[in-house]
């Protein structure tokens, strides 16, 4: 019998099959040892996600259309638990992160917008001050990812650290630590900053943001921070129902878009996607945001961490949303992609 993907989520959650899934919500199963310290080549597989609704040939959903999508597999032990995208602004390069603590790169591959493959994959471990792997000082759970033009900056949520490495390629070199607001340590442990973005332009230009998956409580709002940039403080996003936060990213005309995720053992996961002016992000602000996307089981989700925006020849904005599947069997790395449709 080929179990659903709801009922997989499902037993998953209940511990039939795998304790790594706790009650609070999507943990990681055991963590591959695959830790190169020099970036390595990597090959990467992928089969099409032709529609985001199984056996429907729709394509408008909320104000996104979907443009296609694919699952990533590989033969490396390292691939998978993605909880940080980031394409290039142009062109199709990405930089990723694990929540093993490995840095990936490499190209999306597609045909148009339609998303086929990732090429010229390059896999290494993340590396700190004095060069060594972070994932055996007690840092390999990296969740945040953001690109600066001269730095990039990641954030590991089971200690509630900043760190910044040389960019635009992290890759074999070392990092920095870099302060965080006293708000940030007191953050609860595997719930912290989950989404973090530089802002490259007016009216918050060269300020990092981060926003923590949780507040105090699962129904507390997201707590928010203004690490760096002209108007340091906190900030707070009104918590959407039974959603967390789990990346974000600047796209244009000034928006800061949130993507978020529910887990239940009754229900699986969900997704949505959330969008700010970012003009309303500034200390002692409570956010609301417009929802454009909300996605349950019935769709071709998974445990969806990772965002990146982008624009492209035609001026359309469009997400790239990557899942991180926790490098259990139960679940699957996907890659997809919508666009923005207003009217």
């Amino acid at each position: 019998m080929r179990l659903s993907r709801r009922q997989v989520f499902t037993l998953a959650g209940s511990g039939l099959a795998c304790a790594g899934l706790l009650a609070g919500g999507l943990r990681a199963f055991a963590k591959p040892d695959a830790q190169p310290r020099e970036p390595i080549p990597i090959t990467v597989t992928a089969s099409p996600i032709p529609t985001f609704r199984p056996q429907s040939q729709d394509t408008r959903f909320g104000k996104l259309e979907y443009r296609g999508g694919i699952t990533l597999s590989s033969d490396f032990p390292g691939f998978g638990g993605i909880s940080g995208f980031v394409l290039e602004p142009k062109g199709r390069g990405f930089l990723a992160l694990t929540d093993a603590g490995l840095f990936l790169k490499g190209k999306l591959d597609t045909d148009g917008d339609r998303p086929v493959g990732l090429s010229d994959v390059m896999a290494a471990a993340m590396l700190d001050e004095k060069g060594r792997i972070q994932a055996s000082q007690g840092r390999g759970d990296a969740e945040a990812l953001a690109v600066a033009p001269d730095a990039v900056y990641v954030t590991f949520e089971d200690i509630n650290e900043l760190w910044s490495y040389p960019g635009p390629d992290p890759l074999g070199k070392t990092g920095i630590p870099v302060p965080v607001p006293p708000g940030v340590k007191k953050l609860r442990q595997n719930l912290g900053l989950e989404a973090l973005v530089y802002v490259p332009g007016p009216p918050m230009t060269g300020a990092l943001i981060a926003i923590g998956e949780q507040g105090a409580s699962a129904e507390d709002d997201l707590p928010g921070f203004i690490i760096s940039g002209p108007t340091p403080g906190a900030f707070t996003v009104r918590k959407s129902g039974v959603f967390s936060a789990t990346d974000a990213a600047i796209g244009p005309n000034a928006t800061l878009y949130l993507l978020e995720r529910s887990f239940s053992r009754a229900a699986g996961v969900a997704m949505q996607l959330r969008r700010f002016a970012l003009a309303e992000v500034r200390p002692g602000a409570v956010l609301e945001g417009e929802i454009l996307l909300t996605a349950d089981m019935g769709f071709e989700i998974d445990n969806m961490e990772g965002l990146s925006v982008t624009v492209n020849a035609k001026g359309e904005t469009l997400f790239t949303i990557v899942s991180d599947d926790n490098f259990s069997a139960l679940q699957r790395t996907i890659l997809l992609r919508f666009a923005l449709v207003e009217n």
